[in-house]
């Protein structure tokens, strides 16, 4: 059996601000070693299992954050910034699950540092159901037949995935106060109810189907200004639905789609309020 793992910073134990999570900020590394430490507890309970492969792919901002020097030694690691699929980078049909580790709620919800990709984007929508980060992986996941079983993050992130996938483990590590402050585990409490997630989340994973995305999704980008509207439609293929900040673009495919989303997002944080 062989698992990946996508590792994001934000739903990671403990961090309630963007100075723990910005590669810019003083509480930046302090926030890698606890990252690192979370996803050796995840993967060493998965091996405990007997999962024979863990593909670890650093997920958040510059993708470049988990310390390779300190990671379980026989985990496979994807660091980096310029990865064609972001997020979901080396995942295929060969693997049995997905593990969505350090995650948040999307933007415009309730929850810690709440955000869909960039602040720039409001709504993210596959046909008409709105997705954030989560779900667009999860879609994608979906589309090469791999289920996810595991969510961990704070309990608004825990809410969005059990909507969004039934019977679904989640591993609550933190609870929102508000966008900036926790009520949190201990980085070793949540290392014990991770490893018994992750437990839960194998024993359990015959129940959890994937997430099927349409056969030719249309994906819709709602941005915050007309400026990243405009940016992002100069994507071949988009039409900007007149009298919205909506880029709307059809997919041939789910992986078209993501790929799609990931240009127009750095086409949008072109944009400049000078």
């Amino acid at each position: 059996m062989k698992i990946y793992m996508s590792v994001d910073m934000e739903g990671i134990t403990g961090l309630p601000d963007a100075t723990f999570v910005d590669w810019r900020k003083h509480n930046y590394e302090r926030s890698r070693k606890i990252m690192t430490d979370e996803a050796n507890y995840i993967i060493q309970a998965a091996f405990d299992y007997g999962v024979e492969e863990v593909l670890v792919n650093d997920s958040h901002s510059k993708m470049n954050n988990l310390l390779i020097d300190q990671l379980h030694p026989d985990a496979l690691l994807i660091t980096g910034e310029s990865k064609p699929f972001s997020m979901m980078q080396g995942l295929n049909a060969t693997y049995s699950g997905v593990f969505f580790a350090g995650y948040h709620a999307r933007a415009g919800q309730r929850g810690v540092m709440t955000h869909s990709m960039i602040h720039a984007i409001r709504n993210i929508y596959i046909n008409d159901h709105c997705v954030g980060e989560m779900g667009m992986n999860a879609y994608l996941a979906g589309y090469f037949g791999v289920p996810v079983l595991l969510v961990s993050g704070d309990d608004q992130a825990a809410m969005e995935a059990e909507k969004l996938i039934p019977y679904i483990t989640t591993a609550v590590v933190k609870e929102t106060i508000s966008r900036a402050s926790v009520k949190s585990l201990t980085p070793k409490k949540a290392g014990q109810l991770l490893a018994e997630k992750v437990k839960l989340a194998l024993d359990r994973k015959q129940l959890v189907a994937p997430l099927v995305p349409p056969e030719a999704p249309e994906l819709t980008m709602e941005f915050n200004n007309s400026g990243q509207a405009e940016w992002a439609d100069l994507m071949p293929g988009t039409i900007w639905i007149p009298g919205t900040t909506k880029v709307r673009f059809q997919a041939k495919d789910m992986k078209e789609a993501y790929q799609a989303m990931l240009v127009m997002t750095e086409l949008a944080v072109q944009t400049t309020f000078s």
